[in-house]
């Protein structure tokens, strides 16, 4: 058996190897950048020794402090490893069996999460036709009725997106009378929030301006793409409207062992400013992106751009020719319609080399 001198020896040579150009830069995914400097620093910090496993430890515990200081003292975070997870333990959390959640026909839950809201979770998703990925509460009410009738899933939450999945964001006010208009008629609401930071960082607001004061009752808080290695949060912002969370985070195969290099890295984010910092900046990078496309003839750009989303219409060949050079992903490929997305680490450089790009093979077409 090792002696403890070699256990605990960090000295030594790693195996592993390189296997990426780590100058690489796409525009596909912010989850194709790596891991924040200062998340792997916390990363390290929180290694070395035992501590108690499955959320007992002391980063976990010293995480819910900071969250209580962005969303509030009734404010419980509970860690897990995705954001499908996060989605899905959070709408379990605040419906029944029967129950039904309103989102719109662009959300995540609805279009990228392969059917877990409602083969994992069992709820039915009752989607609506929106204008730039938002719901209003006239939209809601599309499908906001039928609470008596026993033939229908009963619609019981409201799911909305901050920033949406076209890269818009709502407003405080927006936020607000979506919350007043679900509670009013007896539903919760969720938040998903995988890009929430980047919705601060446009709005200029805290965390809580436009969730608990807002009146959403739970969120499912983003970390990847802003940094982290890997990791989400639900939060629960009002204990009356869950139930049996920590159950259904272990049910639904969410609950990490090791959780406190989770917590760690949230608390990394958000103990300072590292969420807002990294987030304004891939903002800033968009919006230098989308300055840039609209000098080019034949490019469209199809949604305000209120975060680190750029969503354009340009021909399907050029398209495909630009794919060769840099990365990223077709949103409506019969439409034309294409996604750019900057991350914590786009460049100006980058941006810049990318719309010189663009504009080389569109000048061929």
């Amino acid at each position: 058996m090792a002696d403890s001198a070699t256990v605990n020896d960090t000295s030594s040579t790693t195996d592993a190897i390189r296997h990426h150009d780590p100058a690489l830069r796409g525009f596909a995914s912010d989850n194709y950048a790596g891991a924040h400097p200062e998340v792997l620093a916390a990363l390290a910090l929180a290694n070395g020794g035992h501590q108690v496993a499955y959320g007992e430890d002391v980063y976990t515990a010293h995480l819910q402090e900071v969250m209580h200081r962005h969303f509030g003292p009734a404010a419980e975070a509970f860690p897990v490893f995705n954001g499908t997870g996060a989605n899905v333990v959070a709408l379990q959390a605040a419906t029944e069996r029967w129950g039904a959640v309103i989102c719109a026909s662009t959300a995540h839950i609805n279009v990228d999460e392969c059917g877990a809201p409602e083969r994992v979770g069992g709820l039915k998703l009752l989607t609506i036709p929106t204008e730039h990925g938002k719901l209003t509460p006239a939209l809601i009410d599309r499908e906001a009725y039928g609470w008596d009738d026993e033939h229908r899933a009963q619609p019981q939450i409201v799911s909305i997106t901050q920033t949406t999945e076209l890269g818009t964001c709502y407003t405080p006010e927006e936020i607000r009378e979506i919350c007043d208009h679900a509670h009013e008629r007896g539903m919760k609401v969720h938040l998903d929030g995988s890009r929430l930071a980047n919705a601060a960082a446009t709005l200029g607001l805290p965390l809580r301006a436009f969730t608990t004061d807002a009146g959403v009752d739970l969120l499912s808080l983003g970390g990847t793409k802003n940094g982290l290695v890997f990791g989400e949060c639900v939060v629960v912002l009002n204990p009356d409207a869950v139930r049996a969370m920590k159950h259904l985070r272990k049910l639904s195969m969410q609950l990490a062992s090791k959780m406190r290099f989770v917590s760690v890295q949230f608390e990394a984010l958000l103990a300072g400013d590292l969420w807002l910092r990294s987030a304004t900046h891939a903002n800033a990078m968009a919006a230098r992106l989308a300055e840039g496309v609209r000098s080019v003839e034949g490019v469209e750009i199809l949604h305000p751009v209120q975060s680190n989303a750029v969503f354009a219409r340009l021909p399907h060949d050029v398209s495909e020719r630009l794919q060769k050079r840099y990365r990223f992903y077709f949103w409506d490929e019969a439409a034309g319609d294409v996604r750019w997305m900057c991350a914590f680490d786009t460049t100006e450089a980058d941006v810049d080399a990318f719309v010189a790009a663009l504009k080389e093979e569109m000048a061929k077409a």
